[in-house]
């Protein structure tokens, strides 16, 4: 079977390469550059990585995330010299966001990649042409060695000027240009240690309307203001003064301050009409722009990642039906499609443009709130995606029971005992290209193994898992939210709640399992018309 082939090694593709890679899958990242972490590091370029994304990277190996990236102790929303709104992080209840510089990111995500005896890196290659058949797909690159390299499948990961994208014949359509900020990177010490703070309104109203402070390690901050729309040039000495302005008003007095770099970020809302051509696929930026409202577009890149590649992993090994491969745009660009809504919604209340709703009592702190939800990953601006409606859910059945985690959503990460005896956290037995099956047996924990692994309904499940029509592992928890003693807990390799059963159900087990994997794979079969690189 051909690898697949990742055009691409920005955060994204490096993340999609490498989840492959976990699933036994070999792939050929494409690279334009020197097939290295590469560049002057940006200290102003930096990612939000929220607690389910930042796991997911740890997960593939990249240590920068635990090394170098800071977990936030808290929020603050500020209006004037007031606090509107506090946060206050607490653990699995609550879980920090993960803030780090994206070229740290990058470099731990390519560390990561060179260890992989998987993943074949193709240095100084950019696409030129694809082909697609019913086996595969080609792609036809300009670089110093091979200039065809031949796929089972292909993902564009190839950023906002994706070829993939324009080959493809995709539309990209959206709005240009939603906002635009000043940022600065500099090492100082601000009021709130390990906190971020956004503050609307400040007294020294010099600065803008709007700043935000998110802490990185080190005691570096990023700084942003929120520019107005006019497209006013902003020059390196307006920035300073920005700075001297800011510090000044919220240290009530000109602090010392090494400032390490410098710049301006435009946002833009745009989203690809569609994400699959046949055997090609778009992922990240490539897909869709977004980052209004403190929303964070490589946090959603590595939740497309996560989502697409245990489905290709299954098609690489079984084949896969058009539902199965045709739910990761069913699933994801449903979901960021919400996000984009709901950024666009609160824009005009946020910005002063939403008329007397503005001006209703309480209403500066629902502001708050608002961006607080954007800013840490909470509500439909940012909270982990649940696919309730995915084309991939199995029909309810009286036999489903109900838990603490809604049908679609991110299961909780409790700990779990292997079939072998050992004991770990949900979340680290996924992305293996199988389904997760999770008993809860209370009491398990201070059993000894060899009574409950063949006593009670275990034997019985056990064997409802060998039959079952995709690969599947067999845990046991002690407890798990919301769940009786005997749920048995169906999950998908990317951590989503399949359904949840009162007691072992071999056919309800066997008929989820065939929902989750899109039934019987398709037989192969010439590209369809949709796959021709035309315009929408």
């Amino acid at each position: 079977m051909d690898p697949v082939i990742v055009v691409g090694a920005g955060p994204v593709g490096l993340a999609l390469a490498l989840a492959l890679a976990a699933q036994g899958v070999p792939s050929v990242l494409l690279d334009e550059g020197g097939g290295e972490a590469k560049g002057d590091p940006r200290p102003a370029r930096t990612v939000v990585l929220r607690a389910d994304t930042a796991a997911l990277a740890e997960r593939l190996g990249c240590s920068t995330v635990r090394d170098e990236g800071l977990r936030w102790v808290g929020w603050r929303a500020l209006r004037r010299k007031q606090e509107l709104h506090r946060v206050e992080f607490h653990g699995e209840d609550l879980p920090a966001p993960v803030h780090i510089p994206q070229h740290a990111l990058t470099r731990g995500l390519w560390n990561a990649v060179e260890a992989s005896d998987l993943v074949q890196v193709a240095a100084h290659h950019r696409l030129d042409a694809l082909e697609q058949d019913g086996s595969g797909i080609t792609a036809h690159t300009r670089g110093p060695e091979a200039t065809r390299w031949r796929g089972s499948f292909l993902v564009g990961c190839d950023g906002a000027r994706s070829t993939v994208r324009k080959l493809l014949g995709i539309r990209f359509p959206g709005r240009t240009a939603v906002e635009r900020h000043a940022v600065a990177a500099l090492r100082t010490e601000l009021p709130w240690p390990g906190e971020g703070v956004v503050h609307r309104l400040p007294p020294w109203r010099a600065v803008g309307d709007e700043v935000t402070a998110r802490p990185l390690a080190d005691g570096v901050w990023r700084l942003d203001w929120l520019l107005p729309g006019r497209g006013e040039l902003v020059t390196p000495d307006a920035l300073v003064s920005r700075v001297r302005d800011t510090l000044a008003g919220w240290c009530d007095g000109p602090p010392q301050y090494d400032l390490l770099d410098t710049g301006v970020h435009t946002l833009h809302h745009r989203l690809a009409r569609r994400w699959r051509a046949d055997r090609a696929f778009l992922t990240g930026d490539a897909a869709h722009l977004l980052g209004a409202v403190g929303t964070q577009g490589v946090d959603e890149g590595l939740r497309d990642a996560d989502n697409l590649a245990w489905k290709l992993a299954h098609a690489w090994r079984h084949g896969a039906s058009d539902l199965l491969l045709d739910s990761y745009q069913a699933e994801r660009r449903t979901a960021v499609a919400a996000r984009l809504r709901a950024a666009d919604q609160s824009l005009p209340i946020l910005r002063g443009t939403g008329g007397l709703r503005s001006c209703l009592p309480g209403a500066s702190r629902g502001h708050g709130a608002l961006l607080t939800d954007g800013h840490l990953g909470l509500g439909a601006l940012g909270a982990p995606p649940s696919y309730p409606h995915s084309p991939l859910t199995p029909q309810h059945t009286e036999s489903h029971a109900a838990v603490a985690t809604p049908v679609g959503a991110p299961v909780a990460d409790v700990a779990v005992t292997t079939p072998e005896g050992s004991t770990t956290g949900l979340r680290q037995r996924l992305g293996r290209a199988r389904l997760l099956v999770v008993l809860v047996a209370p009491g398990t924990g201070v059993w000894d193994r060899r009574h409950w692994v063949t006593a009670g309904v275990m034997p019985q499940l056990a064997s409802a898992v060998s039959e079952l029509p995709t690969r599947a592992e067999l845990l046991v928890a002690e407890s798990y939210p919301g769940a009786s003693a005997h749920t048995v807990l169906m999950v998908r390799p990317d951590g989503h709640l399949v359904a949840a059963f009162g007691g072992v159900r071999p056919a309800e087990l066997y008929a989820a399992a065939d929902a989750v994997r899109g039934g019987a794979p398709a037989a192969s079969k010439a590209p369809s018309e949709h796959a021709a690189a035309r315009p929408d």
